[in-house]
């Protein structure tokens, strides 16, 4: 397998969060499918989901719940395959409502194979 660089999954965690802001159901379709491999998989507390159409209604839903809020991306750190970030979720500019930690796994194509997530603060927790 071809080591992606660092700059490369730089990239892609910034594309994946993008894909998260993506409020237009299109257009963050075309972006799924352009980031996310055909069986990506997408793991956290709340949720264990595979394939494009799963992970785009899942993103749905967040936003659904989170309406109004964007994400952020924290620090990138990257090796081989593998990129580790935080990021979080709240109005622009302001105290965020989730944080959270994910750790993407880059498929050989450099699309996404699989996200596992972490939330640190969560509402109500």
């Amino acid at each position: 397998m071809t080591e992606i660089t660092t700059t490369a999954l730089q990239q892609l965690a910034e594309r994946y969060l993008a894909v998260w802001n993506e409020t237009d159901p299109g257009a963050r379709r075309k972006l799924i499918d352009e980031v996310w491999a055909v069986d990506g998989r997408y793991t956290d507390p709340l949720a264990a989901v595979a394939g494009r159409d799963a992970i785009g209604a899942l993103i749905g839903a967040a936003q659904a719940q989170f309406p109004g809020l964007e994400f952020t991306l924290g620090p990138v750190d990257a090796h081989h395959d593998i990129a580790r970030f935080t990021w979080n979720l709240g109005p622009a500019g302001a105290e965020p409502v989730v944080i959270g930690f994910d750790v993407l796994v880059a498929s050989p194509d450099g699309r996404i194979g699989s996200v596992y997530g972490f939330l640190d603060r969560v509402p109500g927790a």
